[in-house]
């Protein structure tokens, strides 16, 4: 009965720290995924490994394009060893509000929604690790701030276990 108990509490404790898009619904400013993103933005990350320690520090410039209910999303990173990554991200609005995204690296299609000053992605991503190939779940959440900037922190998991966290700040220019 003492077991039953430590993994009820840790289960409730667990599935109470979730959070979920509605519970950003009255924050201001509104997020706004297509006005924030048109134009140039920059931004400025770092990976960190399941124990939390950085691994990689990088940089994006961002340019985005807006046609009618697409987003042409074209990203360049710049990681601190040199490396560069190119990701160009088409993202649709649907009819209800939500989204779809697509890049060469997500693995199917991104579904994201976006409420109050919160926008929440879920996707694959290919990711490549000396050689090998991995496929990682993100759960990317993103907050406006202002009208300038927005903070980005997301989970990278592997069979359910987190594997690593994103932290990313954008500034639109």
């Amino acid at each position: 009965m003492k077991k039953f108990a430590v993994i009820f509490a840790f289960l409730w404790t667990a599935v109470g720290c979730s959070s979920s898009i509605s519970d950003y619904k009255h924050a201001t400013p509104t997020f706004d995924l297509f006005q924030y993103f048109e134009g140039r933005v920059l931004a400025w990350g770092m990976v960190q490994d399941f124990t939390g320690i950085q691994t990689r520090r990088f940089s994006v410039e961002l340019t985005g394009t807006r046609e009618g209910n697409t987003l042409t999303l074209n990203e360049d990173f710049l990681f601190d060893d040199g490396e560069t990554q190119n990701r160009i991200w088409v993202i649709d609005k649907q009819r209800d509000g939500s989204y779809q995204g697509r890049a060469d690296d997500v693995v199917g299609i991104a579904l994201g929604a976006e409420q109050g000053n919160a926008l929440h992605w879920v996707y694959e991503l290919a990711v490549d690790v000396d050689g090998s190939t991995y496929v990682l779940t993100l759960d990317d959440w993103m907050f406006r701030q202002d009208d300038k900037r927005v903070f980005n922190l997301t989970s990278m998991k592997k069979f359910g276990v987190e594997v690593g966290r994103v932290t990313l700040f954008f500034e639109k220019q």
